[in-house]
């Protein structure tokens, strides 16, 4: 059943309301156009749908990513993001836009003329299917693949992450699929060859296989990736790195497992030989149908602080959600930590829903994969505390609060004496998620 007239003059009255809140002009005639494009004429559509996401969200931080120092205060604010998404699908292809604006509350003026950031795209990109088995998916996207350890959104930073690439789908049946995706940087359009200057890959490529059998998923990433760096000659090149390995998960009515290794090899950026480890094994057991305690370990190998040879035996999770990971006060791999002397973190999570309430705490005990000269390997333990309540799928409330003690050795890693004071973070979020318009047919 094609569109009706109710439906078209809904679409359009969200679009004007849009527009009046008066963001850049340039964007909001963009998104008038797309969704022109989507809705003039006699178009039959599949499915569409116009959604948004608001969340702020306020954060106190005292030893957040780094050990505080003595008589320094905390720092508070509020930062927020704010999503425009829409989708668009019929039996040939699939569109999808997200335009999202990032910014900290006051930092430009009440009477501002424009903002620091701005609005910008987060995603555009469509996917051409060509048979039931068969895709391509083009354009500016998030990539997330099992757990988000290699590749992820990064969904807790305002600003998150996504890729420009190319990726071919393939759905063997309903249980096994593959993906080969690829991406090639520039800084621009040019004449001739230019050094790329973001700081960012050069390009990828990747492969990545899941199958699911009864309870258990297997899955497999093979990534070749290139980062730019200048040789000897000052010419800049690129030195590629391979990340390969499984994933094991098994799913049960009362116990949750999974396990995963990778290798990575070839050369790191700076194109010294690399070879490093990465593994993992953890499970979780529901004691009640309401409380769950689980275990896992995680080890990422590391560099001895007094290597010699030039050798990185550093693991990288270059594209992974790494919050998500090794404690929530981004001590490790959230902007620092690669090329460094590696991690083992030890966790115990309890957890705990009931309706539309949740909480959970995860002490972690975290070691040095590698030496580090003169000390003990033992670099702390942080607990994070989380409380959830979700009154609908649109509106969720949550609150966190993390405390990390760590020791000297932390302190050498972090090149600073002060380890000793207890380092805190709290925050506080509500998201909003309203859907606007939807209608299949």
């Amino acid at each position: 059943m094609p569109l009706t007239s109710t439906d078209i003059f809904l679409v359009f009255k969200v679009i004007n309301y849009l527009i009046a809140l008066k963001m850049k002009q340039n964007i909001y005639f963009s998104i008038a156009i797309f969704f022109t494009c989507l809705f003039a004429g006699d178009i039959v559509a599949q499915e569409v749908k116009i959604s948004a996401e608001l969340r702020p969200r306020y954060e106190m931080r005292h030893g957040y990513m780094t050990l505080v120092p003595d008589d320094v205060k905390a720092a508070n604010f509020v930062s927020q993001r704010t999503r425009l998404n829409a989708f668009y699908a019929n039996s040939n292809f699939k569109v999808y836009l997200s335009i999202q604006d990032v910014r900290v509350w006051g930092d430009v003026p009440q009477l501002n003329k424009s903002d620091v950031y701005g609005p910008s795209i987060h995603e555009a990109w469509g996917e051409a299917i060509l048979s039931e088995k068969f895709s391509i998916k083009v354009g500016r996207q998030e990539i997330v693949y099992d757990d988000q350890r290699m590749f992820g959104s990064v969904g807790w930073a305002q600003q998150a992450r996504s890729h420009d690439a190319a990726i071919f789908k393939i759905k063997a049946s309903d249980n096994h699929k593959v993906d080969v995706g690829l991406a090639y940087n520039a800084n621009g359009e040019s004449l001739f060859k230019q050094d790329y200057t973001v700081n960012s890959y050069k390009t990828f490529q990747y492969a990545w296989y899941h199958g699911d059998f009864n309870k258990f998923g297997l899955s497999f990433l093979a990534l070749n990736n290139g980062m730019p760096y200048i040789d000897s000659t000052e010419e800049q090149k690129v030195s590629f790195s391979q990340t390969i390995g499984p994933r094991l998960t098994f799913t049960g009515d009362a116990l949750s497992a999974n396990a995963a290794f990778y290798y990575q090899g070839g050369k790191d950026k700076s194109h010294n030989e690399l070879s490093a480890i990465y593994f993992t094994i953890a499970a979780d057991f529901n004691i009640t149908s309401k409380f769950s305690i689980g275990a896992g370990v995680e080890y990422l190998s590391g560099t001895d602080t007094n290597e010699e040879g030039g050798k990185n035996k550093s693991f990288t999770p270059f594209y992974g959600t790494n919050h998500k990971f090794n404690g929530w006060m981004d001590y490790f791999y959230v902007g620092a930590h690669n090329d460094n002397v590696g991690l083992t973190d030890i966790f115990v999570p309890f957890k705990f829903k009931s309706g539309k309430f949740s909480a959970a705490i995860i002490p972690h005990v975290f070691l040095s994969a590698a030496e580090v000269s003169g000390f003990d390997k033992y670099l702390g333990i942080e607990n994070d505390l989380v409380f959830g309540y979700a009154p609908s799928k649109e509106l969720i409330l949550q609150c966190g609060y993390s405390t990390l003690v760590a020791t000297e050795t932390m302190g050498v890693i972090k090149n600073t004496s002060d380890y000793d004071n207890l380092n805190s973070w709290a925050w506080v979020m509500i998201t909003f998620k309203p859907t606007f318009f939807e209608k299949k047919q």
